[in-house]
């Protein structure tokens, strides 16, 4: 018997239908009466599968209009065989070199020097596909709406979503390796977001802030709140295990700033150093017990059921170079957020404000 919750393991079995194509893109899922029914449990718990699902972008559900499905998976288990076999490759390579007489530093200073080369012909000789949207920085939960306007109203049209935090994002954009980025980094100096870190990353780039919107911040922790925590000062208890989001995240970058505030450094957090790369993945951290508070947005609180401690609103932005504006995709994209639909889909996640979405704001 599996020692998943019965949502983890309802989410599972749809998430693999989806995989296998039992469910395709646009199919409409039971509703959550058929399945409450037919998993023997209650609505609630339906409710708190299909979130997990609608979190990681594989269903829509729309008041009225039932949960359709929005995309396929990732290959997880494929994809871990894959790297298992590069994993592979790689030691028979170092022995190999070792056999040869080179040293581990040698060995590992060699493949840094083929990286270097590989990636800046990599960079000269590839061309993106004028249908394919590459977007990198810092993951939302409403990021799940995006592909979903995509397969709706342009399917000729695919983003493509990688979540590397939002200083990774501009990253990204510097090195030309995405289309667009999404960020939500504040600057303690002047108390504003992005702005000044687009003017370092990306220095002497005309380029656009479209505001996503403005999204509720806080501690998520266990349902009830059992260690009755109120700030950020008690993440120092020595009963409280704490997750943190990745180095480079625009939530830690918030975090770091606010410890020093508060005169709290690292050491004193226990499980300061345990990272979530996503949002949601730090709330199933949570429910499942292998943490008791983390730092994130109000949306994934909501969306599996845990206690939502308010500390925050913050701005985030889809920032777009001024090369890519004109394309196709990256206008769809403008164009929708500035309607009224896509303010709704937004707000049907909970604990943001949309006054400011589609918002543009010019950098130089």
């Amino acid at each position: 018997m599996s020692k998943l919750p019965l949502y983890q393991q309802i989410a599972e079995e749809i998430r693999q239908d989806i995989l296998q194509q039992n469910f395709r893109r646009g199919d409409r899922l039971p509703s959550v009466r058929e399945m409450a029914t037919r998993w023997h449990c209650t609505i609630g718990t339906i409710q708190k599968a299909y979130n997990s699902l609608a979190q990681q972008g594989l269903i829509i559900s729309r008041p009225g209009q039932g949960t359709h499905v929005a995309g396929s998976p990732r290959l997880d288990q494929a994809d871990s065989v894959r790297r298992a076999a590069l994993v592979h490759k790689a030691e028979a390579f170092l022995l190999e070199a070792f056999a040869a007489g080179y040293s581990p530093t040698e060995a590992e200073q060699a493949v840094r020097l083929g990286l270097d080369r590989w990636r800046a012909l990599h960079r000269q000789l590839t061309t993106w596909p004028q249908n394919i949207l590459h977007f990198a920085g810092s993951h939302d939960p409403a990021l799940a709406f995006i592909t979903a306007h995509f397969n709706r109203v342009a399917p000729d049209y695919s983003p493509q979503l990688a979540f590397c935090g939002s200083l990774g994002g501009l990253i990204a954009l510097a090195a030309g390796e995405a289309d667009l980025a999404g960020a939500h980094l504040w600057d303690e100096e002047s108390n504003s977001y992005n702005i000044p870190f687009v003017r370092r990353l990306l220095p002497g780039r005309r380029t656009a802030l479209v505001t996503l919107a403005q999204r509720r911040l806080g501690l998520i922790t266990a349902p009830g709140n059992p260690l009755g925590l109120t700030g950020l000062a008690d993440l120092a208890r020595a009963e409280v295990r704490f997750i943190n989001r990745q180095s480079g995240a625009g939530t830690r970058v918030w975090l770091d700033a606010q410890l020093r505030r508060v005169g709290l450094v690292p050491t004193q957090i226990t499980g300061y150093h345990t990272e979530a790369l996503t949002h949601s993945e730090l709330a199933q951290a949570i429910i499942e017990g292998q943490a008791d508070v983390g730092l994130g947005v109000e949306s994934a609180a909501l969306a599996y059921g845990l206690t939502f401690i308010h500390l925050t609103s913050e701005q985030y932005d889809l920032v777009i170079p001024a090369e890519n504006w004109s394309r196709v995709p990256v206008q769809s994209l403008v164009f929708w957020l500035e309607t009224d639909q896509a303010k709704q889909d937004i707000q049907t996640l909970g604990g943001y404000d949309v006054s400011r979405t589609g918002q543009i704001q010019w950098v130089q």
